[in-house]
């Protein structure tokens, strides 16, 4: 999805989650709640998005969401477990049906050899359903990245919802 489409599936995921009566929740870390703000560009968002959580330092995953601090001790706040524990926290610190939550590098530093720039992993958890999480490997640079990243989240946010 090109980043010119964001716009263009917003419509579609609000209509998917009021035909089913469900709210969201973002759990964002790398894009700084740009998923939470492209929902709610759309007039009457409050009908099917409930809350976003921005949790960039790892004490606010702890704090707002829930995260264990040892888990992010252990496999750092971009990995599939944090990604993972995220989504998982802002259900349980809300009353949506369906979450996504992000953690990535968005650059330009802060990259390494195991977890070079354009890492994100995403998890999107559906209430009383689990969590399904995925790694994204990004390409540009920081607005790039980010913007490419809530592309990616709301793509699978509708998928999610196809499935249901």
């Amino acid at each position: 999805m090109a980043v010119s489409d964001i716009g263009l599936h917003v419509p579609s995921l609000a209509a998917a989650l009021k035909q089913r009566g469900w709210m969201l929740a973002t759990a964002e870390s790398c894009t700084g709640g740009m998923i939470a703000a492209a929902c709610t560009d759309l007039a009457g968002s409050s009908e099917w998005f409930e809350r976003g959580f921005v949790t960039y330092s790892n004490e606010a995953k702890t704090e707002l969401l829930g995260v264990d601090a040892g888990l992010i001790a252990r496999h750092g706040a971009v990995s599939e477990e944090v990604a993972r524990a995220m989504a998982e926290g802002a259900l349980a610190h809300s009353r949506a049906r369906i979450s996504v939550a992000v953690t990535g590098i968005a650059g330009p530093g802060g990259g390494s050899a195991a977890k070079p720039v354009g890492t994100v992993w995403m998890g999107i958890a559906v209430r009383e359903q689990g969590v399904r999480t995925s790694l994204l490997q990004l390409q540009g640079d920081r607005a790039g990245i980010r913007s490419q990243t809530v592309s990616q989240a709301l793509r699978s946010l509708l998928d999610t919802l196809a499935a249901h």
